[in-house]
């Protein structure tokens, strides 16, 4: 996994609450688990046409959302199945960034979809409904709206308005490191293979 480094990126915004993994990527697209391929699945039901054309009044088909690397909705973001395809979809489409509201007790996104952004080196951005209003307004423009987020600083600057946000410091080391889990493992290689040379596996069965 790649380290997560300060990036300046287009915002591409899709006005909606509940956006569940299905929408992200449909049951169709689950068959394969080769984590490749995916990016073109996502929002697909809303991106395309009947015929595979792209529908022109989704954001993601519209110029001003070309090469966009953050993505902003509403609260409840990738609620639905536990599917990691969504995050796949997400992530190969070449988004580093998700932004989402909390709205009270309502959640900014589902918690499997963010541990699962996490393990794939994507950065989940919870902020306020109103914060994430102004963005809703900021990206109205015709012309491309540019973000800039420094992860080591908390901070994500849209169209000149700076956002702070909170993060789980665990989980913010990992992607300034770049370690997914199999690699925060590794880093205990040495005492891993010194227990499996002193340990007896026939201790281990019943």
């Amino acid at each position: 996994m790649e380290k997560f480094e300060t990036f300046t990126g287009t915002v591409c915004a899709v006005d909606r609450a509940n956006i569940d993994t299905d929408a992200l990527i449909p049951k169709e697209y689950l068959r394969s688990i080769k984590r490749t391929g995916f990016g073109h699945a996502l929002f697909s039901d809303w991106r395309y046409n009947a015929d595979g054309t792209d529908n022109p009044d989704f954001i993601l088909n519209q110029p001003k959302a070309k090469g966009a690397s953050i993505l902003v909705g509403r609260n409840n973001f990738g609620c639905g199945s536990s599917r990691e395809h969504a995050v796949w979809a997400v992530a190969q489409q070449g988004f580093r960034v998700v932004i989402a509201p909390r709205e009270g007790e309502i959640p900014a996104f589902a918690d499997i979809f963010r541990n699962n952004c996490a393990k794939n080196g994507v950065l989940t951005i919870e902020l306020s409904s109103e914060e994430v209003d102004q963005i809703f307004k900021l990206v109205e423009a015709d012309e491309p709206l540019e973000a800039t987020v420094n992860l080591e600083e908390q901070k994500v600057v849209v169209g000149g308005v700076e956002f702070a946000f909170d993060i789980d410091p665990a989980v913010k080391e990992k992607l300034l490191l770049g370690m997914d889990d199999i690699s925060e493992t590794l880093l205990n290689e040495a005492e891993i293979s010194a227990f499996e040379d002193t340990h007896d596996p026939q201790l281990a069965t019943a």
